[in-house]
């Protein structure tokens, strides 16, 4: 019998959940999804998914992306050592900036990168009705019509700069994490997921822990701490944003 891929938790006080998330317009769900599933996701994670690179180097610059195959070109290389460069410079400006490796679950079931396969399962359990319903249950918000998303793992020297999402003309209304990392990560390890109150300070900060779901609405003003070199595994997570159209 093949193992399940995404069941929620049937535990959940949903009505809890609900009461949290309006009050302060973000939310941490711990063990979101049933133990098993949550390990088999992040076995999928960690050694089966082909992983691209994800760049951008100022708030006016190209977001760049390759998948993992591509980067076997040497002239592809030598182009993303570039633009790691440009990120570093752009982070100094205090302008924005981000960096981290990729797999886009949306890109590939429009460009059938493995038909079939897992990622593409995984999308569809993010927009099937009982995912669907619980986010609408827990933010409140009816009109959420669909989840896009990508797996992500911020590994040493990776972050993901200040910034608010605004892209609410596009649909945008409430930005997820499914943090599938390591059991026992450490906060000296980074890729906190945090956010700044109008002066630059941090207001609330997120472990990745293990089979957490995090939510916010958008726009917020938002980073992911940077993941040092010491850091012994990436922070693994599925991202995307809940939309209403």
């Amino acid at each position: 019998m093949a193992k399940a891929l995404f069941e929620l938790n049937p535990n959940l006080d949903r009505a809890a959940l609900a009461q949290r998330f309006a009050a302060d317009t973000r939310l941490q769900v711990e063990n979101i999804l049933t133990d098993e599933t949550a390990r088999e996701l992040r076995e999928i994670l960690i050694s089966g998914t082909e992983w691209g690179v994800a760049i951008q180097a100022g708030t006016h610059g190209q977001p760049h992306s390759w998948r993992g195959r591509e980067l076997r070109d040497p002239a592809t290389g030598q182009q993303v050592m570039d633009l790691v460069k440009e990120t570093d410079r752009a982070a100094a400006a205090r302008d924005y900036a981000m960096r981290c490796n990729r797999y886009s679950l949306v890109e590939g079931l429009q460009k059938q990168w493995d038909p079939g396969g897992p990622h593409e399962l995984l999308l569809e359990y993010l927009n099937a009705p009982d995912f669907l319903g619980l986010m609408r249950e827990i933010t409140g918000i009816p009109e959420l019509a669909k989840a896009d998303g990508h797996a992500s793992c911020y590994g040493p020297n990776h972050f993901l700069g200040k910034h608010i999402d605004s892209h609410v003309a596009e649909g945008w209304r409430i930005a997820y994490v499914l943090n599938l990392t390591i059991d026992d990560w450490y906060p000296d390890w980074g890729g906190y997921l945090v956010f700044y109150d109008d002066e630059g300070n941090v207001e609330t900060g997120f472990m990745p822990r293990f089979n957490t779901l995090n939510l916010f609405r958008v726009p917020q003003s938002h980073a992911v701490t940077y993941v040092p070199p010491f850091a012994p595994r990436g922070r693994y997570a599925i991202s995307g944003w809940l939309r209403d159209r």
